[in-house]
């Protein structure tokens, strides 16, 4: 896919107050550490995760999200009356219908001929829906498009530690399969596509490319059984980390040799790269399966852990805070999703 009339006009990232470090975690499993004698710091050590932010309990999806929203609006100075769509692209909703993306248009006071709909896809919705409002954009249906995603993980990391003290029978075996939902976080972001005639700031996003492979769909699951605000909600997540991982970083690879086809670059043209924020070994595999420069990287792992669709958004949005980008630097964002699912843009700054 190549665009030549879409800019990222707005960014922006939405953080919880309430901060939880991975030793803080450990201390709640004490339990199970102790009777199977797991070394304490293991969490930290293995995931790279230092700490991660959890929302106060009760809070929708739909709130942060709409902040996030508000935030990347207020930044790009475009009259919200040019939005043409609204994405909501988060794991996390507020309930199973109607759509979040109907209460962050409200809460937004976005126009009625604004559509509004949710594209839910793991952690690649928020790419997933740049490129469904980049092909808007480029057909002329819509001048901007805003997306966003607000991610809600303390309840899954909750009813992860639940279910691992109840039960009496667990294994250190046992414990792999929980140990992915322990690096799941908070946050939330937005994403504002526009024209380049509405355009200020001249950050082009360039086109990309994805790939499936969905044989290996099995490898992480999660269940949703009540909405996300309810206090009865008891989410859990099964992940064969290991095997995620290397066949994750593989699709990566080959669909990183086709995106820099489509894009014309080579891996020195890359300035800088965003990647979804996963565990320290899984972006150590990828940057050396991708030929990639690890200095190139921005991470914001160790502070925020995994926030699922908002990470990557999150991620760039606050290496553009912190002036990481340079007028005219080429930048490489790259998803990668269970299902499994990879899609990796350009951007020309």
């Amino acid at each position: 896919m190549h665009y030549k009339n879409v800019y990222i006009e707005g960014l922006a990232c939405h953080l919880p107050e309430n901060v939880v470090t991975s030793d803080d975690l450990e201390q709640r499993l004490a339990p199970i550490y102790d009777r199977l004698k797991l070394p304490y710091g293991r969490l930290e050590m293995m995931s790279g995760i230092k700490e991660r932010r959890f929302w106060d309990k009760g809070v929708f999806p739909s709130q942060v999200a709409s902040k996030a929203g508000e935030k990347a609006v207020q930044s790009s100075g475009i009259d919200r009356k040019e939005i043409g769509c609204l994405i909501n692209a988060s794991v996390c909703r507020d309930f199973l219908e109607p759509a979040t993306a109907s209460l962050v248009h409200h809460n937004l006071n976005l126009q009625p001929d604004t559509l509004a709909f949710d594209i839910s896809n793991a952690c690649l919705g928020v790419l997933n829906a740049m490129v469904h409002i980049a092909n808007m954009i480029e057909l002329g249906q819509i001048r901007a498009g805003l997306i966003v995603a607000g991610e809600n993980g303390g309840p899954l990391v909750d009813t992860t530690i639940e279910n691992l003290l109840s039960r009496s029978d667990l294994t250190r075996n046992d414990i792999k399969s929980s140990f992915a939902s322990l690096t799941i976080a908070s946050a939330a972001a937005g994403v504002l596509l526009v024209h380049k005639d509405l355009s200020k700031f001249n950050h082009r996003l360039l086109g990309g490319f994805g790939r499936a492979a969905t044989q290996f769909n099995e490898l992480c699951r999660g269940n949703d059984e009540t909405g996300a605000g309810s206090e009865r909600w008891s989410p859990l997540m099964n992940t064969d980390a290991e095997t995620m991982m290397h066949e994750g970083c593989k699709l990566a690879g080959e669909t990183w040799e086709v995106t820099k086809k489509v894009l014309g670059w080579n891996g020195d043209d890359v300035g800088r790269v965003f990647c979804h924020q996963v565990g320290q070994m899984h972006r150590k595999l990828l940057y050396e399966t991708l030929g990639l420069d690890l200095t190139k990287d921005f991470s914001t792992l160790e502070l925020l852990g995994n926030t699922g669709s908002a990470s990557l958004p999150s991620t760039l949005a606050l290496g553009v805070e912190k002036g990481c980008l340079k007028s005219g630097d080429k930048a490489a964002l790259l998803g990668i999703g269970s299902g499994l699912n990879s899609l990796m843009l350009g951007v020309e700054w």
